[in-house]
């Protein structure tokens, strides 16, 4: 009687193929007479079978606890008008906050050709911003810049000097932040975003070959110089902000002398990434600095002024750049002193172009608030958001107050109305 019973619902596809091979493999005999298919089981070897069978969990095999919820107007308009009550006043309140720091904004990138060297101008309006937290209507904040010059730097166009004047008309209350903020400069293009050396940063004496080849990151086309290695090499460290600011706002023009607030340049850049610079570990005569650094280092480097970058906070600040072309870099700071009410001076020397490519620079003074600085996108985008889900929420109240639709119903299925 055959194995291969197709009535025989125990029957597996192992039996099949057990048939199937002993109808295809006859037993076969040796010269000898010795029957190859007497030998016992203990002798065969068997490989392990193959399977690609995923994994036996609930993972694999997609078995998971999954919940669909279903949708219906008690679940969904319940949800949006809990979604508005929470983000309408969050948003709120973030604005608020934002509203209430208070900052001053002047645009000296033409102080170079419209001030003038003699006396003090008035700094065009459209130069000029400033937020307060009450409303001046009837009396504006004086802003006024000259040109000076700085005879100690050893290069003509080094020189100059912007000496900016601007009133504060509420006392700013500490900590105080000064930026510069610079527009239209695309940091985030590929080529400059990618030209740097990680390991010179680390403090490593990266080798030539590393500086040049290393795929994905390296700092062509500014590697060497006549064959020696630059350091820090790369575009962005080439294109360092160099504009300086005098560190104390100077009381002026009939303001108490006691009210000048010193600032430093200590503690402007994020405590998180200082571990990322280290103290280079290369001799002085394996590199040269970077192409536009000459001015500050024209002859070079020697034992002592080589740039220690673990301790140059300006330096940590640029080397992370901006994904807008318009941004703002911290320059200074004073956490505890007041800005009380009335007229100061800081000097700005102007090193950095930007009048070459059609940019902008600027000198922002501001505060911090419970949610950082000042940026009332991020509270007016939450009460956006309540108030579209609010007004979602309330359409579709009244559209299931006006036309009800039975959730589940069978017949609004397309094949039962075709059937109609």
């Amino acid at each position: 009687m055959s194995r291969f019973n197709n009535d025989d619902p125990r029957h597996t596809v192992n039996d099949a193929v057990d048939q199937y091979n002993n109808n295809t493999n006859p037993t076969t005999a040796t010269d000898d007479g010795y029957d190859s298919s007497s030998s016992s089981e203990s002798e065969i070897t068997t490989k392990p079978e193959k399977s690609r069978r995923p994994k036996e969990n609930a993972f694999t095999q997609q078995r998971l606890k999954a919940i669909n919820p279903v949708l219906t107007p008690k679940t969904v308009i319940p949800l949006l008008v809990a979604i508005a009550i929470v983000f309408v006043p969050l948003g709120a309140a973030m604005w608020y906050a934002s509203d209430w720091v208070e900052d001053i904004t002047i645009d000296y990138s033409q102080c170079q050709n419209l001030a003038s060297t003699d006396y003090w101008s008035v700094i065009p309006d459209n130069f000029t911003d400033y937020h307060f937290r009450k409303n001046y209507t009837d009396y504006a904040p004086q802003f006024r810049w000259r040109l000076a010059t700085d005879n100690s730097q050893p290069f003509a166009d080094e020189r100059r000097v912007c000496q900016l004047q601007f009133q504060v008309l509420d006392d700013f209350h500490g900590p105080l932040f000064v930026y510069y903020r610079l527009h239209n400069f695309h940091a985030n293009h590929r080529r400059y975003v990618k030209s740097f050396s990680e390991d010179q940063l680390n403090g490593k004496p990266a080798s030539l070959s590393t500086i040049k080849d290393t795929v994905g990151q390296n700092c062509e086309p500014l590697s060497t110089v006549d064959g020696v290695r630059i350091y820090p090499c790369g575009l962005i460290a080439n294109s360092l902000f160099n504009d300086t600011f005098s560190h104390a706002f100077v009381a002026t023009n009939g303001t108490d002398p006691g009210n000048t607030v010193e600032l430093t340049n200590k503690g402007i850049a994020w405590s998180s990434g200082t571990s990322r610079f280290k103290k280079t570990r290369y001799n002085y005569t394996e590199v040269v600095p970077p192409p536009n650094w000459y001015k500050m280092f024209p002859d070079g480097y020697n034992e002592t002024n080589i740039p220690d970058i673990s301790t140059w906070e300006e330096f940590h600040n640029w080397m992370s750049p901006s994904a807008l072309p318009t941004f703002n870099k911290m320059a200074l700071r004073n956490n505890s002193a007041t800005l009380a009410r009335g007229i100061y001076q800081i000097d700005i020397g102007l090193h950095f172009p930007v009048l070459e490519y059609n940019g902008k620079k600027f000198l922002y003074i501001s505060q911090r608030s419970a949610i950082g600085g000042k940026n009332n996108f991020l509270g007016i985008s939450w009460m956006v958001t309540g108030g579209i889900c609010f007004i979602l929420g309330l359409s579709l109240l009244v559209i299931n107050f006006i036309k009800p639709r039975k959730t589940g119903d069978a017949s609004l299925l397309s094949w039962n109305q075709q059937n109609e």
